[in-house]
Parts: C-alpha cells; sequence; structure tokens
C-alpha cells in the first residue's frame, strides 16, 4: 500500500504576523516556518498505518520557497520519501487540488491523508475538491475512536483501520460520533484529535537526510493551472480601543445605550 500525505509550509502558529506596506503580503523576515499542524496529524497517522500494513509514505509539498526544512522533518518522522512541486507562487485551493491529483496518479497512491484545512488561510476545501477530481470516496474530519485500550496502546495504534481494502474511520458530527467506511483508495481528511504527533528523535533527522526528495515542475506533471480565486489586498485587524472602568450600572446603562447603541 502506498500512502501519500500532504506537508505544507506554513507559519509557525505563534510568529506574530505584519502586513507589508503595499498590503500584497506578509513581512517573511524572520519568520519560522513548520509543517501545518493538521497535515503533521495526517502524517503520524499514515506513519503508524505503514508499521501496520508495511505501507510506503511519501510526503508531498507544493513549495515556491527553496527552504525544505519542513520536509526533512517529514522524513524524520517517519515518511520514506518527499515530493516538491515546484511553483513560482502558492496556487489557490482549486490549483492545489488539481496539482495533488497529479501527484496521487503518478505515484499510483493508494490512500491519500491530509489536514482537514491550513491554518494559515484555513479554506477547508482542498480535501473535497480532490476527492472530486479524482472521483475517489471521501472521509472528512476523521478523530480517534472511543475504545477500552489504554493510553499507552492508543499512542502507537491508528485509528483508521485499513481491511480488506476497506478504510474505516470514526469522524465527529454534531450529534457525536459515526463510523464510516469506504472502498480504497480514499481521501481522508484529518481532524485535530485524531492523534498527538510525535517529535522526531535526533537519529532519525541524520537519516532522513538520506532518504529520497524528488522535484517536479507543472510541466513534468501536466498541470495547467488557471486561478479561480484572486487575493486582492491584505488588511491588518482595526486597533481594539481600550475599555473603561464605570461607577455604577447607571453609568454602564448610559453608555450601552448612547455610545454603544446596543440597547
Amino acid at each position: 500500500m502506498k500512502i501519500l500525505v500532504t506537508a505544507k509550509r506554513v507559519e509557525h502558529p505563534e510568529s506574530k504576523i505584519r502586513i507589508n506596506g503595499d498590503g500584497s503580503g506578509i513581512v517573511t523576515d524572520g519568520l519560522k516556518y513548520v509543517i501545518n499542524y493538521f497535515d503533521e496529524i495526517a502524517l503520524e497517522e499514515a506513519v503508524r498505518l505503514k508499521a501496520a500494513h508495511d505501507a510506503e509514505v511519501v510526503v508531498v509539498s507544493i513549495e515556491p520557497s527553496d527552504d525544505l526544512q519542513h520536509l526533512l522533518t517529514a522524513r524524520a518522522i517517519g515518511a520514506d520519501r518527499a515530493v516538491r512541486v515546484k511553483v513560482d507562487s502558492m496556487p489557490d485551493p482549486d490549483g492545489i487540488a488539481l496539482i495533488l491529483k497529479a501527484v496521487a496518479e503518478r505515484e499510483e497512491a493508494d490512500l491519500i491523508l491530509m489536514g482537514k484545512q491550513a491554518i494559515d488561510d484555513d479554506s477547508n476545501v482542498v480535501g473535497q475538491l480532490l476527492a472530486e477530481y479524482l472521483q475517489w470516496p471521501q472521509l472528512t474530519f476523521v478523530s480517534k475512536k472511543e475504545s477500552l485500550e489504554s493510553p499507552e496502546e492508543k499512542a502507537k495504534k491508528a485509528a483508521v483501520e485499513i481491511d480488506d481494502g476497506m478504510a474505516i474511520v470514526v469522524r465527529e458530527v454534531d450529534g457525536g460520533l459515526e463510523t464510516l467506511e469506504a472502498e480504497l483508495p480514499v481521501v481522508i481528511t484529518a481532524h485535530d484529535r485524531l492523534n498527538t504527533p510525535r517529535y522526531p528523535a535526533l537519529p532519525n533527522i541524520i537519516k532522513a537526510k538520506k532518504k529520497p526528495l524528488d522535484e517536479l515542475t507543472l510541466d513534468e506533471l501536466g498541470v495547467s493551472l488557471s486561478p479561480k480565486v484572486t487575493v486582492l489586498k491584505y488588511e491588518p485587524l482595526p486597533e481594539r480601543q481600550a475599555g473603561v472602568l464605570v461607577e455604577s450600572v447607571d453609568e454602564l446603562l448610559d453608555k450601552l445605550r448612547n455610545e454603544a447603541k446596543v440597547l
């Protein structure tokens, strides 16, 4: 079985984001970049499935930057190979889905695991678009199932079950949990409660440098992009006004009526 996992390079969640002067993007100087957290969860699940089913894990990133530290980290976590698709700038979600479709077909993947969304744009549509373009079933927002296993067992065992060519998962819905199954090949998107990603050990980081890293272009994949979404401008959030202290309930009501006008 071959498992394809996405690994988007995103700003560290604790980074202080600033808009550049002309509003065309963010100030990147000094920013630290990591694997998108939800993709990291998907990668952890793929590595657990690899141990259970002797699978090959291939991690893929669509990346304009030559900083590929996140792909080294992915290989250190347990991916067997990495694929970097070179682009001049990040495509919109539809373009990303088309590129991933081409990579999945080239790799002849049996299963695609990806985060339910990226923490930078929060679009939450790439997995669904990819499944549609591939004409594969999709299992989204997959979370950990409830069981009587010990915490130690849960920390090692994959929550996604693969049995006789079927993927069996648990996902969260408004009313609780539901169990779904779909025939492979399938696209699965990971919820943040699916598992806890591991930290790569130093020996694995050293070994990861020897694992293959393939670089592909859009021409090699036969992909021609026509953007459907265009970002016109970035604007910072308006500064919040400082609060005020009031001396009485009557003063509070007066401000709510006459200043805030919410009463």
